[in-house]
């Protein structure tokens, strides 16, 4: 391989990684706008996906094989319970008739 199909292979990757990017910010988008996650659900989902892929963990893989997994899936579990409890309780407020935040300081 020259110097050429080196950039243009770079170029490649390079795009098509900005088109992965650019769809995963549509779908997490279209899952907030859907399903009425709050952004604090968004950074919880966030910061278990950092988590997952990091090669920082608490339990290695390394070192304890399969059993090294449990804390990546604790990760996702707790957020995914956090994210399915912000939205419930979303949804039980606006049934109820409570619409957004309020702060009474605010109110004409």
């Amino acid at each position: 391989m020259d110097a050429m199909d080196m950039s243009e292979l770079l170029t490649l990757v390079l795009t098509l990684l900005g088109v992965l990017a650019l769809l995963v910010v549509a779908v997490i988008g279209f899952a907030m706008w859907r399903y009425r996650i709050p952004p604090s659900g968004l950074i919880a989902m966030i910061g278990a996906l950092v988590y997952l892929v990091s090669p920082i963990d608490v339990l290695p893989e390394a070192m304890l094989g399969p059993f090294g997994l449990l804390d990546d899936a604790g990760a996702v579990t707790a957020a995914a319970v956090f994210v399915y409890k912000l939205v419930t309780v979303k949804r039980r407020l606006q049934d109820a008739g409570v619409k957004g935040r309020r702060r009474p300081d605010l109110e004409e």
